[in-house]
């Protein structure tokens, strides 16, 4: 009897364990079919998720009706980010429901939906989502409308230091047809002078129309600027299915001159959302993709507001609300008349220019050039402008204001500067140099530095700047000795982070921060061997001529940083600045100086050519130049400004240069 009821006992173990074994599997495989259904859903995969439905399901709604449904809410949300937590699964009836939260970035914001339940139900083996609409959005029945209504905030502008509007958000015009009056008659000759107006090509027009299979449909061709010449010659003509709109778009003032620095948006991508998937970014965001634009993208940005409801009848159920938010402006110190000018003057040559007030350290104009319209960004672009990126290849793609330069001749200040706080020159005793060519001794092999010309006659610092003296800087660099050269660039800012709003490239002295022999040390001397600065790096330089000695803190947006102070204190030794500015001034103001074609009568002007040298070795012949004016006012010190241009060797090296910048300061100082 014992083991009768032994046995008994054990069976009764036995079917327990296996049916909660069987339990627990039903359980595990709901669950994956629930995992496989929400993936999906994350990934937007509707068509997979319809796979995974009930019979039952399939039979309320289609396939095509599922994903359009799914595509239309979720999309008009703006929905990304999306996660789907599961709660703790209950039996129902013949299914296991699971309760789960949808949470997700959206119009409205940032939205956590809870009250979903999903129903797993067993069909032929397999677990399937028994579907309904409430598994769009909580609360929905059949019957419901899920609407979206937009609340657009405004992007801040882009200012200048006046004021002036260089981006915002504005109006654009849409060129575009109305296929069903466009196609009746003539429409090869229209599509023939749409494409000449707008300088497109036909091709462009016919793709766009035959992707359109709506006759009814407003088909757009292209954004254009309402102020736009082109459009003249297609206004009126709707009776020839030819229509213009308006469209609320960020329109940029400034031209050519301002588009590598402003910049331009453009539509948020995948990665660049799954970067930010944190911010509040959508799927419909715009975002900064270059220049100011991208730099100052989160005090810019505006927040579009949002609602998501379910329309019920004439009852009105909010999912989700938040409102719109407008972004910050931006003034920057940027002086709207001088940019343009620095860039007119150089006429898509490939170069940098910045300028800077030397008492203030705010940048006045900062240009890279070629450039680009940023409005070609938010419009479109024409035949003309693909034919000149393709000229140019693409040069307009390069920003070169932020780039790092071998700085030549123009270094040749810094040298001066240390090797007369150094005690290693003075300004009237001069070095004995004979020839065109020296080296310190036979350790140095064949290897000499050179320089252009013989002065036959001792070289004191005034000659060596007014003639640009190679050997007299080589010389004085290796009397001031490496560390100590290194650390008198750095009184310059040079080899240091540079704190600026905009992000630079860094200066160097060399490529690991050491100057480990005498042949670099005594390149370094006149600006070449490893040095890289930036046309920002050198200005400052220059501005502490204007500013008894000392180098401020170069300042851009004055609306966030609008404290000056001081950055290199003392960068010149006062009691060496007046002999400083006489020696820069001679290159400009005494006949014979190299940069003589840059004086200005009435104007007090010091500054320096340089020439650098992009080669191989000493003795390459294949090698360019690039060609370098920085020059300072003295008089009033309202101007610090460095050009440099690429590739000046058959155009009069640094000389191609000294024209430009005139030009720019006669008309900015008269």
């Amino acid at each position: 009897m014992k083991n009768y009821k032994k046995m008994i006992i054990s069976l009764s173990v036995v079917l327990g364990i296996s049916l909660f074994i069987v339990g627990c599997s039903g359980t595990n495989k709901a669950k994956e079919a629930f995992d496989n259904y929400k993936q999906k859903w994350i990934e937007k995969d509707y068509k997979g998720m319809y796979e995974i439905l009930s019979a039952e399901s399939k039979g309320k709604i289609t396939e095509e009706e599922f994903v359009n449904r799914f595509s239309n809410i979720y999309g008009a949300m703006g929905a990304s980010n999306m996660e789907i937590t599961d709660g703790e699964s209950e039996k129902g009836d013949n299914a296991l429901v699971i309760p789960f939260t949808l949470s997700m970035n959206t119009v409205a914001g940032k939205v956590e939906l809870k009250d979903f339940k999903a129903e797993m139900v067993k069909e032929d083996k397999e677990y399937r989502v028994n579907w309904n609409d409430n598994l769009i959005l909580p609360n929905m029945v059949e019957g419901d409308k899920v609407r979206v209504e937009t609340f657009s905030g405004k992007r801040g502008k882009i200012l200048d230091k006046d004021g002036k509007v260089l981006a915002e958000d504005g109006k654009l015009n849409i060129v575009g047809i109305h296929p069903s009056v466009f196609n009746k008659e003539d429409k090869e000759k229209r599509i023939k002078e749409m494409a000449d107006a707008l300088d497109i090509s036909e091709e462009t027009i016919n793709k766009k129309l035959d992707a359109n299979s709506n006759p009814e449909h407003f088909v757009e061709i292209v954004k254009i600027l309402p102020s736009d010449s082109k459009l003249k010659k297609l206004e009126n003509r709707e009776e020839e299915g030819i229509l213009i709109r308006s469209t609320n778009s960020r329109v940029y003032n400034g031209g050519e001159a301002f588009g590598r620095l402003v910049g331009y948006i453009g539509a948020i991508t995948a990665e660049e959302l799954e970067n930010m998937k944190d911010k509040g970014y959508t799927s419909n965001s715009v975002i900064g993709k270059s220049g100011l634009e991208q730099v100052y993208e989160d005090t810019l940005r505006k927040t579009n507001g949002g609602e998501i409801y379910i329309e019920r009848g004439n009852e009105k159920i909010s999912v989700a609300k938040e409102e719109a938010k407008n972004g910050q402006d931006i003034k920057l110190s940027i002086d709207s008349k001088l940019q343009k000018k620095v860039y007119d003057e150089m006429n898509g040559e490939k170069g940098a220019s910045t300028a800077v007030n030397p008492k203030t350290g705010e940048v006045l104009a900062m240009v890279s050039s070629p450039s680009y319209d940023s409005n070609m960004f938010t419009t479109y672009m024409t035949k003309t402008q693909k034919k000149y990126l393709e000229d140019t290849k693409n040069a307009s793609e390069i920003n070169r204001f932020n780039r790092v330069y071998s700085p030549g001749s123009t270094f040749k200040l810094i040298t001066a500067a240390n090797g007369l706080r150094d005690g290693k020159i003075k300004v009237n005793d001069a070095k004995e140099i004979k020839g065109t060519g020296w080296q310190k001794d036979s350790t140095w092999g064949d290897y000499k530095v050179t320089r252009v010309s013989d002065t036959k006659g001792p070289v004191n610092l005034i000659d060596a700047v007014k003639y640009s003296d190679n050997i007299y800087f080589a010389q004085t660099a290796v009397d001031i000795g490496a560390q100590n050269f290194i650390d008198g660039a750095k009184r310059f800012g040079i080899s240091e982070k540079l704190e600026f709003e905009y992000p630079m490239e860094d200066s160097k002295v060399s490529n690991d921060g050491t100057i480990k022999d005498e042949i670099a040390l005594a390149d370094s001397g006149y600006g070449q061997g490893q040095i890289l600065v930036t046309p920002l790096n050198m200005a400052l330089a220059y501005s502490a001529l204007g500013n008894d000695g000392n180098i401020m803190q170069p300042r851009l947006v004055t609306s966030i940083n609008n404290k000056e102070k001081v950055w290199k204190e003392s960068a010149i030794d006062k009691k060496y600045l007046n002999d400083l500015i006489k020696a820069f001034k001679a290159p400009i103001e005494e006949s014979g100086g190299t940069a003589n074609d840059a004086r200005i009568n009435g104007l007090s002007i010091a500054g320096k050519t340089g020439t650098a040298e992009i080669k191989q070795s000493q003795d390459d012949k294949n090698g360019t130049e690039n060609g370098w004016f920085v020059a300072v006012d003295t008089g009033n010190s309202k101007i610090a400004i460095s050009m440099i241009l690429e590739d000046v060797k058959d155009k009069g090296g640094s000389h191609a240069v000294t024209p430009k910048v005139k030009n720019v300061l006669q008309s900015y100082l008269k």
